[in-house]
């Protein structure tokens, strides 16, 4: 092999190399036990953070909390602002160049350690290694919820005086602290793999997996607490009069205005107490909330606070001490306000100083630890739900395997296809593809921090199919030259010369598409995009570099026969079939075909679009029986309560019955009291919920916008490019053939969908069937 081979075969096996280092590691790694494996052994044996190592930090953890509850980033971010450690003595860095580049190549015998001296701030320093830590330790591949079961939703901030232009003098705007503190709380909460960002000016995007609002019900209210901590004074003066219920007010002789309020926890026959309706100091003065045992074996929040909210507490409590009345023995008591709620009212026998404090509430562990967590990370400003998608793990499992089946499939058949009909080529073809998945995987996983949706899934294979399409574009080629009676290299070099403009041309066309994927659309429909978009550049890459590379590699190794020459040898040229005299019924029944699909459409207007671009609730529910269609619409008829109900049996074409599922939508907040009220008339067709998505009005309108708009600019692109690149004329028959195309693919599936009842499709327009429709947008100008 000649010296520039031989460099390209190093050039790309480091590509490989690379990508397979971006693509680990493979699975999730409880925090506490990757934490203490990264542990440099030079901050090992150091003393300066009061520890002896920090493996004596995770035995001390474990003895604070109980057996069941895994060390996560909560635990350890609140046990070293308690003891005032700092975590970066155990994670420095190696120094000097060599320990630099090893631990970047070995970092299993040379730890990396993380870089984070740069941040003065202890706290800050702690937290960044902490968030280092705990990134690292999570799966590079991520699973979509689709695919593993979860919760997305979006927040909105709803008060009027706050916006994304109004940034603070840092520069930070009220949206990029609501996105850190999402971020923390998440993190605290021990949730692995979350994903928070800002969507659009005033909202922002959770996604939070592995839990759903029915094995949690309180994870999204926890979330939106605002958390606002107040230490109010409570009235014990016996001329008071008794309050009778909570939120009746009442004015003293003094002025001073109190309101009823009872602890959130009463018991029977408690008494509402008066509470100052004024804070006296708020939770600004906390330093640091943590969970710890009572005396008792229960749980409580305890309170550490600042220098100078320590002071403030003190004098608070000294006010309160000092107006006791030693006559009647009457204590004064601090009442702890949390979001309008009170959570305690202790006495208040004499000055507290000491600098910490604890509210006592009979919680559970998990109550004591969310509490704790949200008082660390308080929000400034209110949040409203915009939208709510949820998945079960047993419909995210499904979905996998039946995704991981057609991937797994559509390989297989490829394989056999390019190998038997081009030999050698055919397996160079497979080496290129296989070559350009693991490069849309390590730029997705690596560089990106994406997470694998269905739709990503979807264009992972529409990728595979790409690549396929421009090698045996080259092979075709090089078969032309080989027929011409060149030997092959020259059939090489002509092959890849004539290919290379096609090629180029009909990839920018579908990246004109997935560039207004990106643009305009959101969650999974961006994904599909962005992952379509790496898998064009990387395919167009592989088909022109790897391919030609692994082609003249076995050129040079004195393989002849690149392409199967059963295909090749000089014969009597091929049966020409003339296409072009069955233009006028082809036309006919093309176009009637397409007024059928319209007349489809028009005739189920009210039914054809899903909660994406008309807003509701959408609940996907499995069954042991199904139920008629019938009986449904029986059992919901004296349901004046439950509103406008619509309900369809969707199932996987090609899969079993297993894979059926009752799909009900109904307005906002309703869905569960439909599938409620199917159960109870239906008791013996084990009806479970799978999956729950919810879209506010606005949210759909924006959706429905975003889709025309698309549509039309990615007609308009491809009208420009192909009018640049060849000529008016050509561009004008290419979008007519394309508005075709996909005015026949809208009413097929639309007709199908009436026609089966839902079964073989849904025949309602979602967002991800946005994404579909730019796609035949851009394979039907390809084909052009």
């Amino acid at each position: 092999m000649n010296k520039s081979t031989t460099w390209k075969l190093i050039f790309t096996a480091l590509i490989v190399v690379i990508s397979f280092t971006l693509i680990q590691p493979f699975e999730d790694q409880e925090l506490g036990g990757y934490a203490l494996s990264q542990v440099s052994s030079e901050a090992n044996s150091s003393n300066h953070t009061g520890h002896e190592n920090f493996a004596e930090v995770i035995d001390n953890l474990r003895n604070q909390l109980p057996e069941d509850q895994p060390i996560d980033y909560g635990a350890l971010r609140s046990y070293g602002k308690r003891n005032r450690l700092d975590y970066a003595a155990f994670f420095s860095p190696p120094e000097g160049v060599i320990g630099t580049v090893g631990s970047r190549i070995f970092p299993v015998w040379i730890k990396p350690g993380i870089r984070s001296y740069h941040v003065k701030d202890r706290d800050k320093r702690n937290d960044l290694v902490l968030r280092t830590l705990l990134k690292n330790s999570q799966a590079a591949i991520k699973r979509g919820l689709d695919l593993r079961g979860g919760i997305a939703f979006t927040m909105e901030i709803t008060d009027a005086n706050e916006s994304d232009s109004s940034a603070s003098p840092s520069g930070a705007t009220p949206m990029d602290k609501v996105i850190e503190i999402m971020s923390e709380r998440l993190n605290a909460f021990g949730v692995a793999e979350t994903l928070v960002r800002k969507k659009g000016d005033n909202a922002i995007e959770i996604q939070i997996p592995d839990r759903t609002t029915k094995q949690d019900p309180g994870i999204i209210e926890e979330l939106q607490k605002p958390a606002k901590l107040e230490f109010r004074v409570v009235n014990v003066n016996a001329d008071a009069p008794i309050p009778l219920q909570e939120g009746e007010e009442w004015t003293d002789d003094e002025g001073i205005p109190y309101v009823a309020m009872m602890r959130s926890d009463a018991v029977a026959n408690e008494r509402p107490i008066w509470v100052k309706r004024l804070w006296s100091a708020d939770g600004d003065i906390i330093e640091e909330a943590y969970a710890k045992q009572d005396q008792m074996g229960g749980w409580e929040v305890g309170l550490d606070f600042t220098s100078d909210g320590g002071k403030i507490f003190g004098d608070l409590t000294g006010e309160i001490a000092n107006a006791n009345d030693p006559t009647s023995g009457a204590l004064g008591r601090l009442a702890i306000v949390l979001d309008g709620q009170l959570e305690s009212a202790p006495t208040v026998k004499q000055r507290i100083d000491g600098g910490s404090a604890v509210i006592n509430g009979n919680f559970s562990f998990r109550e004591a630890k969310m509490l704790s967590d949200i008082l660390n990370n308080p929000l400034k400003v209110s949040l409203t739900i915009g939208e709510k998608y949820e998945v079960s793990p047993t419909l995210a499992a499904g979905a996998l395997s039946s995704s991981l089946n057609a991937c797994l499939l559509g390989a297989v058949l490829i394989i056999a296809f390019m190998i038997t009909w081009y030999k050698a080529g055919g397996i160079v073809a497979v080496l290129s593809v296989g070559t350009n998945i693991l490069l849309v995987i390590a730029v997705l996983a690596g560089l990106f921090q994406a997470t694998f949706t269905l739709p990503g899934m979807a264009a992972l294979v529409l990728t595979i199919g790409m690549a396929v399409d421009a090698n045996i574009l080259i092979f075709e080629r090089i078969r032309e030259e080989l027929r011409s009676g060149k030997n092959s290299e020259n059939a090489l070099e002509g092959g890849y010369a004539k290919a290379f403009s096609t090629i180029i041309d009909a990839n920018l066309t579908t990246l004109i598409t997935a560039s207004i994927l990106i643009w305009l659309g959101t969650g999974p429909v961006k994904g599909f995009g962005i992952t379509l978009a790496i898998g064009i550049v990387t395919s167009v890459f592989c088909a022109l570099f790897i391919s030609r590379l692994l082609m003249n590699v076995l050129l040079q190794l004195g393989v002849q026969n690149l392409i199967s020459l059963q295909k090749v040898e000089k014969r009597a040229p091929r049966a020409e079939i003339d296409f072009h005299k069955y233009r006028v019924p082809a036309f006919i029944i093309s176009w009637a075909i397409v007024a059928v699909g319209i007349f489809s459409v028009y005739t189920n207007q009210d039914k054809i679009l899903g909660i994406d671009f008309r807003g509701g609730e959408e609940l996907i529910a499995s069954f042991d029986q199904q139920i008629d269609p019938e009986v449904i619409d029986q059992s919901l008829e004296n349901g004046d309560q439950l509103g406008e109900v619509q309900h369809v049996y969707r199932s996987e074409i090609g899969s079993g019955e297993e894979s059926t599922r009752l799909v009900l939508q109904t307005e906002i907040g309703k869905a569960r009291n439909v599938l409620d009220a199917l159960a109870q008339a239906n008791p013996n067709a084990g009806l479970m919920e799978e999956g729950l998505s919810n879209i506010g009005a606005s949210v759909s309108n924006q959706i429905k916008d975003d889709a025309i708009l698309s549509v039309v600019v990615a007609l308009l692109g491809i009208l420009l490019y192909v009018a640049i690149r060849f000529e008016m004329g050509y561009a004008i028959g290419a979008v007519i053939a394309t508005i075709h195309d996909v005015l026949m693919t809208i009413g097929l599936f639309v007709l199908i969908g009436t026609v089966s009842g839902g079964a073989l499709c849904s025949g309602q327009f979602t967002a991800p069937m946005l994404a579909s429709i730019l796609m035949i947008v851009g394979y039907s100008i390809n084909d052009t």
